[in-house]
């Protein structure tokens, strides 16, 4: 599985700007490694409270119970690596 540390590289590298939503899909991981990976992290207070989901158009997942399509990170959540 992917480390916190892993995910918040990959998700600076496709947005460009903490902040900036980017699709759940553009990670590169299979539907049940997405699910299994951001609900596990959104699970965790104090992971959670930096990660922002929404939904909008493209592939859709199932997130701690939720629908999601897209993923927003703030840079605050360096402090949790």
């Amino acid at each position: 599985m992917m480390s916190l540390k892993e995910l918040v590289q990959r998700y600076a590298a496709l947005a460009g700007i903490f902040g900036n939503p980017v699709a759940l899909s553009a990670f590169g991981l299979t539907e049940k490694q997405t699910q299994n990976l951001f609900s596990a992290f959104d699970e965790d207070y104090h992971i959670s409270r930096f990660l922002h989901f929404s939904c909008a158009d493209g592939q859709r997942y199932t997130i701690s119970g939720e629908i999601a399509t897209h993923i927003a990170v703030d840079p605050a959540i360096y402090s949790s690596l």
